[in-house]
């Protein structure tokens, strides 16, 4: 699989991120990416927040705003609101977002 799980939105206004959320995990972090039922890939992300009353949802915007250095109110979820395969909008520069998601999934090894 080859295909990125992100690319830039209509006329390169924000960034398009798909994602399979898995909610009640025993802790947050980002798995990699995968392929979807569909043969699409998606970025994997295990929550610990359960899938009730939003809270998976809300916790999923958080910290995708997190991981990317910029504010939650710049990450909407776009479709999927109530299932496990999200896709999700991020406003703004579609450059400066992309750099930062290749960062957030390929960080720099540190030094020691």
């Amino acid at each position: 699989m080859s295909e990125l799980p992100y690319r830039p939105g209509v006329d390169g206004q924000g960034v398009l991120l798909a994602v399979r959320l898995s909610p009640r995990a025993s802790r947050n972090a980002v798995e990699g990416v995968v392929a979807g039922a569909d043969g699409r890939a998606a970025l994997s992300i295990k929550l610990n927040a359960p899938p009730v009353d939003g809270a998976a949802n809300e916790a999923l915007v958080r910290f995708v705003a997190a991981g990317l250095g910029i504010g939650k109110s710049a990450v909407a979820i776009k479709s999927g609101h109530t299932a496990r395969q999200k896709l999700l909008h991020i406003a703004g520069a579609a450059p400066d977002l992309l750099h930062r998601i290749d960062k957030w999934l390929n960080p720099a090894p540190s030094r020691i």
